[in-house]
This record gives structure tokens, sequence and C-alpha cells, in this order.
């Protein structure tokens, strides 16, 4: 290469413009180009969601979202600073861009960048499929199932009020899964053995109101430190065969986590804190967990969450997504799903009421207990922008809470 032509191919790359990688006719397509990215905040159900459109000079765009990180106007603001990178980027090369914008953010990404990331990333997805006219599964190996199992959680203040509303919703939509809190309310202004012992009344109830063959989760949200406090927790839940003990401990000391695994028979699931396969690769060495559940708004995306899900079968871990976020996220995980042989189950907020029905023009739905597959081209759902403006943006944070002490707990 001439040095004029290596200098400026330098400054390029320095500009966030990647040399021989712009813009061309692959196949029989033509060329295409991110011409925009936008971004809205909607202020659903107490937090915000946050949605992610590219477009393109073809007229196609794709839509993605990004986890809401509380405050979400950092993540919008990563989100537009990616844009100058990205505009003139062809946006079918997603393994490239992805890496451009985890590499050039100098450190490995944290929440916020993650978050934007993913949803620029499922975008991305999105118009390679409506580019190929496919859903996005078929570009991802095809289907290995024709419908995606998902669970909802439900709750009540007491055993009784628990076991009614889980017996109400398998009756409503026909979930074969459940997932519940088995700690009571407050559980940080009890001593331990009152909340291990309603912890047992409480699984008890839900298991006697929905039979034997329903399974059930229990999520601890990683509210406990010490790992014989979790593995007490877990043999007062055994009797009644869990499906999974959700985040028993925090997720930062993998060791911890094997420990645990080592103490109790139910199977341990966690991951919607780890970002990423480097973090997922340290628990899935440890064999500490049996089921991963990664989030596709901040673990890097569709692209990650694909190689989280083959590290995890290498492993023989299932994947359980996180998906606490909009109905977006919900299509997404629903083309992850059906091309990840180790897939389990999906978590799924129903999106048959407004708010969150207004927030596509054709969401997803349930049927029996599964969601069928879209087979239109991308994910097969568009935003519906003109709703978005009934819903403004709030301030939000996930909440404090302090022990009977007034030492902070964890939330």
């Amino acid at each position: 290469m001439k040095r004029r032509e290596f200098f400026e191919g330098a400054m390029a790359a320095q500009m966030g413009v990647a040399p021989l990688l712009q813009a061309a006719q692959v196949g029989t397509r033509p060329a295409m180009k991110i011409t925009d990215i936008k971004m809205w905040l909607v202020g659903v159900g107490g937090r915000n969601l946050c949605f992610v459109k590219v477009e393109t000079d073809q007229g196609i765009h794709g839509v993605g979202e990004a986890y809401s990180c509380g405050p979400d106007e950092a993540t919008r603001a990563v989100v537009m600073d990616f844009k100058s990178w990205l505009v003139g980027q062809d946006p079918r090369n997603i393994e490239h861009i992805w890496n451009m914008m985890y590499n050039f953010t100098r450190f490995p990404g944290g929440l916020v960048v993650n978050a934007a990331m993913s949803g620029i990333d499922h975008a991305l997805w999105d118009i390679a499929g409506k580019a190929a006219g496919l859903p996005v599964y078929m570009l991802l190996g095809g289907r290995v199932r024709d419908r995606i199992r998902v669970y909802q959680s439900c709750g009540g203040a007491t055993p009784r009020a628990l076991a009614e509303d889980g017996k109400r919703l398998v009756e409503k939509y026909g979930y074969t899964a459940l997932k519940m809190r088995p700690q009571p309310g407050r559980d940080n202004q009890l001593p331990y053995n009152a909340v291990t012992r309603q912890a047992g009344e409480r699984v008890r109830a839900l298991r006697e109101a929905v039979g034997p063959d329903v399974d059930i989760g229990c999520d601890i949200h990683a509210r406990f430190f010490e790992v014989r406090r979790a593995a007490a927790l877990a043999r007062a839940i055994e009797p009644y065969h869990p499906m999974w003990l959700e985040e028993p401990i925090r997720p930062e000391n993998e060791e911890a986590m094997k420990k645990l695994a080592g103490e109790v028979n139910v199977p341990l699931a966690s991951g919607e804190c780890n970002y990423m396969r480097h973090e997922f690769r340290k628990i899935l060495a440890l064999q500490a967990l049996d089921i991963v559940q990664p989030d596709i708004c901040v673990c890097g995306g569709l692209t990650e969450m694909k190689k989280i899900a083959a590290m995890a079968e290498a492993h023989y871990v299932m994947v359980a997504p996180h998906n606490p976020m909009g109905p977006l996220a919900t299509a997404v995980n629903v083309h992850f799903a059906a091309s990840t042989p180790n897939f389990l189950v999906l978590e799924y907020h129903p999106d048959d009421t407004s708010p969150r029905k207004d927030l596509l023009k054709e969401p997803l739905m349930v049927k029996d207990g599964y969601i069928p597959l879209p087979s239109k081209p991308g994910f097969g759902v568009e935003l519906n922008e003109e709703a978005f403006k009934h819903y403004p943006p709030k301030p939000w944070h996930r909440g404090f809470d302090y022990r009977v002490d007034g030492s902070v707990a964890y939330v």
C-alpha cells in the first residue's frame, strides 16, 4: 500500500469510518448504508422502555430495544455517540459493527454501553432479515422449534393470594410454568428463620394450587449474601420440586456460586447481571449453574446472546432468557429461542392490554402457554411510534431498601 493511502486509511479509521468495509453490493443485493439512528424513551409500568431504530438509504429500517438502566438518558447518549460512528456503514456487517462498538469504547462495556450496543445490534438483525426477505431466526441457522414456551411471574402478599394469582394465570394463558418470589415482602426486616420458613410455605401453597406438573421458578433476586443461608432456603422449597432457584446469591463471586451448587439439590439459575461471553465463561467453567439467564437487551444483543448460548450448550447448561422489558424485547427473544437448541423457557409479560399492547403495531401473543413463531421478514413486528407520545419517560431507578438496623440491603 502506498504511504498516502495508508495514512488516508488511518485517518478514516480515527474518524470512525472503517476502510475496506463501506457499503457495497453483495451478491445480487444493492449496496446499503446506515443513514440515521433514532431512540425513544417510553414510560411504561413504572420504568422507561428504550427503543432504537436504524434507518438506511434503501428504505429498510430495523428496530431494537435497549435495557432500561436508569438514568436512561445515559443510554440515549451512548446510542447517539454510536450513530456518529456508524452512519455510512453497511448494516448487514453485523459482526464488524459489533466489534466497532465494543472495541472503540476503549474499556470493556458496562451496563450503559452494553445496553446501547444491544439495542443497535437488534436493529441490524432486523434489517438483515428484511433485506433477505426472511425471519431473523432463518438467518441464525433456521428454527429448531415451532413455538416458544413462556412463563409469567405471579405474586401475592400471603401464600393464599400467591396461590390464587398463579392459578388464575395458568387458567387464563395456559402457562406450563410460572415464577414467584419465595421470600415474603420486606424480607430484609425479618429474621433468617422467618424468611426460610415462609418461603417454604409460599412455594407449597403455589404447588398445591397449580398441581404437580406446572414448573415453578423461584427468584430470590440476589438478595442473599451468605451461601448457607441460600442453601437453607433451597432445602425448604426442595420438597415442592421447583424448576430452579434464581439468583440465590449475589452474582459477583462465581466461586461462591460453585460452593452453593455443591450443597443443594435444586437447579440453580442466574445471569441477568452478567454481560457478554467473557463473564459467562467464568461461571460456566465452574459448572456452578444449571440454567443461565442472559438478558438480550444488555448482554451485548442477539449476536452475543447466541455466543453465550453456544458456550452454555458445550457445558450442558440450558438458557432461559431474562426478559423484563418491553414487547420488542420479547420478539427479539422469540427469534433467539427459535434458533437455539438449549433454550428452555422465556420470561414473558403479557402484551394484550394497554399500555404494552400499544407500543407495537402487532405484538406477539401467547396461545396455550406458547408464542407461535412469526413468519414475516425481520423480527416480524414494528414500533407504533405514534403511541409513544402518550407515554412520556419518567425519572426511574430500581429503588432503595434498608435492613431493620438501617444498613443498606440488596435490591
